[in-house]
């Protein structure tokens, strides 16, 4: 059986540890990948802030010019106000590599350093699914984001977006309107939230799930930032829909960092001659999984590496088992419990377990056989996909 997920609330590590990784995310010019290659070589920041020039250019991309702005930032009491202005504003910053750290988005290969956070993370969020598009999208664009959030969220899933204008925010507001959960991941500082109109939506949100930025929380938007945020909305989700896109739109971005990650991705098809349709015809072409409803995401999204626990406190194994009424819950349980840390379990064994009549039971294998959750095998066995 494979291990839960650990999505525990965050836990703030200790001050001094914080103030090091928050130094050196306040030295201009250096990235989350610089970041992590001197925190690689170094081991901690006071290790990287006692270095020389010599041995800071040692590192792969560290330029004299950066290693001019570690040397210049090592005394400066920058890191101080940025703690002291997250403690104000109640914003949490999350560390990678400690308790609280989303592991979804740990396991991409540019994972952010920190994290700033308002809100809450929960382990329901491992089941997360994200949903991107057009900013200038149609009405119709914006009811069919609004439905497939709405229709996640009451299965069960989280609704990643990045607070955009068009299908970005009408995803949050579909989630958010069928009481379910949200994260929106921005461009900007959480104190800065771009587009502004959407300061009221970034509060609801964080009710609601949480909003979160790798930039500190004063930090303005610019261009080269959204590039980077589209990695993490990809990387907190199982899979990302896209619902409109042009030609060159930014979620086509995000599409294909989802499938860099491993993540899947799904596209809505379009009226042929709409100009946010061709985007996702695109997708399709290239192999994408066309979407229409939230059946089809849940049962197309794969087995998860490890267990997460959904809002009725079950494990999920598959986030199609979100979709399963009473008896198919019932018989599924019949085969974790029949099989017992063993592979495959006894067909007649599973019927006894979960008290149901052949007829009934058969029926019940073979939806869930359609819903890809099991497997029959030969010698009156099942499995478990």
């Amino acid at each position: 059986m494979p291990a839960s997920v650990d999505l525990s609330p965050p836990v703030e590590p200790d001050e001094h540890q914080l103030l090091g990784r928050l130094r050196l995310a306040a030295v201009p010019g250096l990235g989350n990948l610089l970041r992590r290659r001197l925190l690689d070589r170094f081991g901690s920041p006071e290790a990287i802030f006692a270095a020389d020039q010599r041995e800071l250019t040692a590192v792969e991309k560290v330029t004299p010019r950066a290693a001019a702005a570690i040397a210049g930032a090592a005394g400066k009491p920058t890191a101080e106000q940025l703690l002291a202005d997250c403690r104000r504003h109640r914003i949490d910053i999350l560390l990678a590599g400690t308790p609280g750290y989303p592991r979804l988005l740990s396991q991409i290969d540019d994972p952010p350093d920190l994290l700033f956070l308002r809100g809450r993370l929960e382990p329901t969020d491992g089941l997360a699914v994200a949903i991107v598009g057009a900013r200038h999208a149609t009405a119709a664009g914006k009811r069919a984001a609004e439905y497939l959030a709405g229709g996640l969220a009451r299965a069960g899933c989280t609704v990643v977006s990045g607070l955009a204008r068009g299908i970005d925010a009408a995803a949050h507001r579909g989630a958010i309107a069928a009481g379910g959960r949200t994260l929106a991941v921005l461009g900007s500082g959480l104190l800065e939230v771009y587009p502004p109109e959407h300061r009221e939506l970034a509060l609801e949100v964080s009710d609601h799930g949480a909003v979160l930025s790798e930039c500190p929380p004063f930090a303005t938007p610019h261009a080269g930032a959204f590039p980077k945020r589209n990695r993490i909305v990809s990387g907190l989700s199982l899979g990302t829909v896209v619902v409109q896109a042009s030609a060159r739109s930014g979620a086509l971005i995000t599409a294909r960092l989802a499938g860099e990650q491993g993540r899947e991705v799904f596209a809505v098809p379009g009226p042929i001659d709409c100009r946010v349709s061709a985007g996702c015809h695109r997708l399709i072409r290239d192999g994408a999984t066309l979407v229409t409803n939230v059946d089809e995401i849940l049962e197309e999204l794969g087995p998860l590496f490890e267990t997460v626990t959904d809002s009725a406190g079950r494990e999920v194994r598959h986030p199609a088992e979100l979709q399963l009424d009473e008896l198919e819950r019932q018989v599924l349980d019949a085969i974790d419990r029949t099989a017992d840390g063993d592979p495959t379990a006894d067909i007649d064994a599973v019927g006894e377990t979960a008290g149901l009549e052949p007829s009934r039971l058969l029926a019940t294998l073979a939806a869930l056989e359609i819903r890809r959750l099991i497997r029959r095998i030969p010698g009156n066995r099942v499995e478990r996909v």
